[in-house]
């Protein structure tokens, strides 16, 4: 029985210690991943949110690659990116790396040796900054030839293609 717990707790540590992989978000991945939501026939708007660990670069490259996957999963050749933003979400979490927390001891009657924090005596002083980034679009599909006037127009399979090495997929469920 120890040893399914210590490696459950392993296992949950390790799948914590790695960035958001191209997936659907759910509440099993806490949120993190894609997300679309219809508008029109022709029209999605998608989200890409990655968690701590997963940087801006990667959350914008997702982004970009479920938008070419869901043009070609419609039947289309071709999007056009109407708006486009990500957001950044950072906080300091304040952390003392396994200093005790405990500044001295006392005693009670009632409860004996007891441990007493003193905020002023052991006061966590390393801060570390953890940032999120969330990134959105909203995208209309074409059929045809993209337009080579538009900047903001994207050929699907080109930019699956062009993007396919950088996505990184989660581990097979069973493994």
């Amino acid at each position: 029985m120890r040893t399914l717990l210590l490696a459950l707790a392993v296992g949950a540590l390790c799948a914590c210690a790695t960035e958001t992989a191209y997936q659907p978000a759910s509440p099993q991945t806490e949120g993190y991943g894609y997300h679309e939501q219809s508008i029109e026939a022709n029209r999605v708007r998608i989200s890409f949110r990655g968690n701590s660990l997963t940087g801006r670069e990667t959350v914008e490259t997702y982004l970009l690659y479920r938008a070419a996957e869901l043009t070609l999963q419609h039947g289309r050749d071709y999007f056009v990116i109407a708006d486009r933003s990500t957001e950044t979400n950072s906080r300091l979490i304040a952390s003392d790396y396994g200093r005790s927390r405990f500044g001295y001891f006392f005693f009670s009657r009632r409860h004996g040796w007891a441990p007493f924090w003193d905020p002023f005596w052991d006061d966590p002083t390393e801060y570390r900054q953890v940032t999120r980034y969330e990134a959105y679009a909203e995208i209309t599909m074409y059929s045809g030839h993209k337009p080579a006037d538009n900047p903001n127009a994207f050929d699907a399979r080109e930019v699956q293609a062009n993007l396919q090495g950088r996505i990184v997929r989660p581990p097979p469920s069973g493994s």
